[in-house]
């Protein structure tokens, strides 16, 4: 139909630069256009604003429409912006995509620079993490089968509760609730700190190599997959070739997959409807979910 191709060639307009318009974020512009064209079909938003932790969070809550005959698989999906912007409501597209993919998705805010610094963005998740194991089966999600996925900052998030299992202890959480993380073009071995943005994120740490996930790799971590881009120049693709060969030499599960031709914004914009033909991230991610899921089905 002509308006979805007029929503589609709008998104590549406003948001092929990953800028802001009109005083909008362009993740909100791009969830706008996402349920324009179709995105919001067969799901449901069924917790919204919902407080968690203690430092007034909210987090959204997603789900399909259509009933289940059990508790549905869960996902934490952790929004970037340079740990310093975003708003879980503007990464409905990306949750719109997991729930229809048969998620309960569950997406957190959490405290942001400069107001605080590490490891505040962290514990927040870890927090989050807390809510699910208490709350998520009131919504239809299972507590036994979480995964948690981000990008860029996010992915950091994700891939330092995965990892560093002194977050989710912390909260009084098992860390094998994690069963899989998957990280979209995440900042993991980033020291020195040469960027602004993370050296204001970890402004005052005593222990920088403390804040790093390459740290923390291990053999008994869940499975990860990074998903890094050949024009990524924000968060360089080394960063998920590191963490994916420490891993692998500790022992550990972990998935490289590196798409070629796109920017560090174009892999988080393929999980909408109006870019998923960049690239196949959406179902790239939910098969590593579902086999780590899932193992005794998993394709040997």
């Amino acid at each position: 139909m002509i308006w979805r191709w007029l929503a589609g060639a709008l998104a590549a307009l406003l948001l092929s630069a990953g800028a802001i318009y009109l005083f909008v974020p362009a993740p909100r512009v791009l969830s706008w256009l996402d349920r324009a064209m179709g995105g919001g079909r067969g799901v449901e938003l069924v917790g919204d604003a919902v407080p968690f932790g203690s430092n007034r969070q909210t987090l959204d809550v997603w789900r399909p429409t259509e009933p289940a005959a059990g508790k549905r698989p869960v996902l934490v999906f952790i929004y970037g912006g340079g740990w310093a912007n975003g708003d879980r409501r503007s990464y409905a597209f990306a949750a719109r995509a997991f729930a229809r993919a048969g998620f309960v998705v569950v997406v957190p805010d959490y405290r942001k620079v400069p107001q605080v610094r590490f490891p505040a963005f962290v514990q927040d998740g870890a927090a989050a993490v807390h809510w699910v194991r208490d709350h998520v089966a009131d919504y239809g999600g299972d507590p036994a089968r979480v995964a948690l996925a981000g990008h860029s900052a996010g992915a950091y998030n994700a891939v330092m509760l995965a990892l560093d299992q002194r977050w989710l202890l912390a909260e009084g959480v098992d860390p094998h609730i994690v069963k899989a993380a998957v990280g979209l073009s995440g900042p993991y071995d980033f020291y020195p700190f040469d960027k602004p943005r993370s050296r204001e994120a970890m402004l005052g740490v005593t222990d920088p190599m403390a804040t790093q996930p390459v740290t923390f790799a291990r053999r008994d971590a869940p499975p990860l997959l990074l998903v890094t881009s050949s024009r990524d120049t924000q968060v360089r693709p080394y960063n998920a070739y590191q963490l994916f060969e420490r891993v692998k030499a500790a022992g550990g599960r972990a998935k490289l997959v590196e798409h070629d031709g796109l920017t560090h914004e174009n892999v988080v914009m393929a999980l909408s409807v109006p870019f998923r033909r960049l690239a196949p991230v959406l179902d790239e991610s939910v098969a590593f979910i579902d086999a780590a899921l899932n193992p005794s089905t998993a394709t040997k």
